[in-house]
């Protein structure tokens, strides 16, 4: 049993709020935390999405001040109990009760400096509210990012705050929290810290520098992630400041939540099934085309994607082999939403080519569940993928993923061409249409071999990326950071 105090501070957090895979980790990590003996408490904000849903959330304070929020609005504290962790809800509806969590089509909001540096700092008067003081605060992206600077410059001297330990996890190094330098006052935030070795970056302020400055320690969610942001293709700029801390950075692969994602016992699909029943995933595979209103015969291959529309995810190879898949009777489903852009492509592609792709914008739990299920193959030519959830989904749901060898993919995937005996998927390497086809050709010709393709779902499906591992990792970090002494300035 571990005797550690955390607390997991994330700006979303399913099932409560969700945009991506910083909600799965967040819902699901804690309680995997838990199950190893931690005492873990959860906070988000309190977003509209929340009031409108059917959660049994109870009140636990109202309007709470404190000497430390300065002029900020007051804001209530709620709670809820899921499968033994209590979410902390930080309700402020003039920063909260919104449409969306960050933004609109028109873009982000522009005030996401001041919501979420509120947030930072109701997290952190909420710890006193609570009587919790835990070993470690565990912040997430740029939204939390500005916890371990408040801790370290603006609550040293307070004793209840004293030796609280910080742990900041990149999840998404390209969103990096960059506003105008005006939002310092309204943030409490000294102009001496406006400085390249503290949170200036090109003449704006970010957030994600203060938290990868002023955190105890800093982790990413893949080991090949860790590598990678160290250098100035996937850097996103902070690659020399990383450097810095190149002791500090450790990668902590995600895990998979296999309550929720396994389909022998998944909810939301046709028929549950294992590796010796594999059949039975024909079964959802037409529940899946009679959904999307698809009549094609089962033979037929299905390729799904899953995500959001943006360049990052290497969308924009798609559009260039339609062509090729309709060649090769293959069908595409896409599920997602994301830059304008994208958006005005896919449904032209969904018009141009009927009878060989469906799309659905938006976020859709049940219809990705179904496609996990009823999908031959699943595609992620990302340029780039910290870690990566919906590859783990599909080996497990027998769903053969074709990846861009990066990341968390490249983590995961094994390509069957470089190992027979452990390969559970295709990957390329560069980020172009030729390469991409390439590794989908070589998947589609392989699902043309029934007795070939069986065998290697079947391997696919025997893989284990549950968070039991990566859990303990966890554990044995939080006691490092908690027994030594902090390693930012």
């Amino acid at each position: 049993m571990s005797d550690l105090k955390v607390l997991f501070v994330s700006s979303e957090v399913f099932p409560y709020a969700k945009t991506g895979g910083l909600a799965d980790v967040s819902g699901s990590l804690p309680k995997a935390l838990k199950s190893l003996g931690a005492d873990v408490r959860v906070i988000t904000p309190y977003y509209r999405c929340i009031s409108e849903g059917r959660f049994n959330i109870k009140k636990h304070t109202s309007r709470v001040k404190h000497r430390f929020s300065g002029k900020i609005f007051g804001f209530d504290l709620l709670s809820h109990d899921q499968d033994g962790v209590v979410t902390y809800f930080v309700r402020n509806d003039k920063y909260f009760s919104r449409k969306n969590l960050y933004s609109t089509s028109l873009g982000d909001y522009p005030d996401n400096a001041l919501r979420f540096g509120f947030f930072s700092k109701a997290s952190l008067v909420a710890m006193e509210v609570l009587d919790f003081k835990p070993d470690i605060v565990h912040c997430n992206d740029w939204q939390t990012a500005l916890i371990p600077f408040f801790l370290r410059f603006k609550l040293p001297d307070d004793p209840y705050y004293s030796g609280i330990k910080t742990l900041f996890t990149i999840h998404n190094l390209a969103y990096q929290g960059v506003f105008s330098r005006i939002f310092m006052p309204g943030l409490n935030i000294p102009s001496a810290f406006f400085s390249s070795d503290s949170m200036e970056f090109h003449g704006k302020l970010n957030f994600m520098k203060a938290g990868i400055r002023y955190a105890d320690k800093v982790n990413t969610v893949s080991r090949k992630y860790a590598e990678e942001i160290l250098t100035p293709e996937f850097g996103c700029g902070l690659d020399g400041f990383l450097e810095e801390r190149i002791g500090g950075i450790s990668g902590i692969p995600n895990g998979v939540d296999y309550n929720e994602w396994d389909p022998a016992k998944d909810i939301f699909i046709k028929a549950n099934y294992t590796p010796e029943s594999i059949d039975k995933k024909q079964e959802c595979k037409k529940d899946l085309m009679d959904k999307l209103q698809i009549d094609i015969s089962l033979d037929r291959p299905v390729i799904g994607y899953i995500g959001r529309l943006a360049h990052q995810k290497g969308v924009d190879l798609v559009p260039g082999i339609m062509k090729r898949l309709k060649d090769m009777n293959a069908v595409l489903v896409v599920l997602g939403s994301g830059e304008e852009e994208y958006e005005k492509i896919f449904k032209k592609l969904a018009e141009e080519y009927p009878e060989n792709m469906r799309l659905s914008l938006g976020m859709n739990e049940e219809l990705a569940h179904k496609m996990e299920a009823g999908c031959d193959i699943l595609i992620m030519p990302s340029r780039y993928e910290p870690c990566g959830l919906t590859q783990m989904y599909g080996i497990k749901y027998g769903t053969i993923p074709v990846v861009r060898a990066t990341g968390g993919l490249d983590d995961v995937i094994t390509d069957l061409g470089e190992n027979e005996s452990m390969g559970n998927g295709f990957k390329f390497s560069e980020a172009d249409t030729e390469s991409f086809f390439g590794a989908l050709k070589r998947a589609l010709l392989l699902y043309g071999n029934k007795v070939e393709w069986t065998k290697l779902m079947r391997r696919a499906m025997s893989y284990d990326f549950s968070w039991e591992h990566s859990a303990k990792e966890y554990i044995e970090l939080y006691r490092t950071i908690r027994d030594t002494g902090a390693s930012g300035q």
